[in-house]
């Protein structure tokens, strides 16, 4: 391997080596191990978007202002998936790197995928159900309630391609920072390489599935709770384009984008 460069942070190529063995070592994880890291995945990703809608919830805050710094806590939530250990959908769409390469089956990729798009959804659906009981949504004199209703109901009613092209763009950023947490060698690293490219996307507005799971659960919720229609439709009107878009973004303008570049025959010393 070359040596690590700057600051001590491994180089691009070693980060490619890096991600492959990940890619392994994720791909052949037991599956009760799998459901439960997935179900831990969608609750950190719950507890960003939480944090992220006391922000957005301040009415005194500019519209850039509350964008940019609901984007910088949210990424609380790729930071607990990332240091204290779990198994995330959309970062998982790295896997398309092992299987380049041979090392991760057509099998090994798509068992991984459903299990923990399945187990997050489980993760960020509960967390939703223990908010609603805990009365979080009633704090702002109910402002963060009628935020997630919001939120919600924007995400449900979006295009078939809007929503679509929102997650390739998304899960291109969560996956470089996903990447990039593996070019540090601290928490600290984990952390600055994180922070920026997740509070871009979410400043920008792009559609992260899993955040999504969490949005549209406690909105539904909500509205039940409110006596309101329920909307279920709305749950599946976003996730399935933001899924197919997330694993485009982040397999094929990431993954497979730095396989070419890194991982290929030829490429290697």
């Amino acid at each position: 391997m070359e040596p690590a460069h700057g600051f001590d942070a491994y180089s691009p190529k070693e980060i490619a080596e890096r991600v492959q063995a990940v890619c392994i070592s994720k791909g052949r994880t037991p599956l009760m191990s799998l459901i439960l890291l997935g179900v831990l995945a969608g609750a950190f990703i719950g507890i960003g978007s939480l944090f992220y809608v006391i922000v957005v919830s301040d009415a005194s805050l500019g519209y850039a202002a509350s964008r940019v710094l609901g984007g910088a806590v949210f990424s609380l939530g790729l930071l607990l998936v990332v240091v204290a250990g779990a198994e995330l959908f959309t970062g998982n769409n790295l896997l398309a790197m092992g299987w380049a390469h041979g090392c991760l089956t057509t099998r090994d990729v798509l068992v991984n995928w459903v299990v923990v798009c399945a187990a997050n959804f489980v993760g960020a659906a509960g967390l939703a159900a223990l908010v609603l009981a805990s009365g979080h949504p009633d704090m702002n004199g109910g402002a963060i309630g009628r935020a997630y209703v919001q939120i919600a109901a924007t995400k449900s009613a979006l295009p078939f391609w809007t929503a679509f092209f929102r997650g390739v763009l998304c899960n291109v950023l969560v996956c470089m920072a996903v990447w990039m947490t593996l070019a540090g060698r601290s928490v600290v690293d984990k952390f600055v390489a994180i922070l920026l490219p997740v509070a871009a996307f979410v400043a920008a507005g792009f559609e992260h599935s899993v955040a999504n799971m969490y949005f549209l659960a406690l909105g539904i919720m909500l509205n039940a709770a409110a006596g309101e229609p329920l909307h279920v439709a709305g749950l599946w009107t976003n996730l399935v384009p933001v899924i197919a878009g997330n694993i485009i973004g982040g397999s094929v303008l990431v993954a497979l984008v730095y396989y070419v570049i890194y991982r290929r025959p030829g490429t290697q010393p």
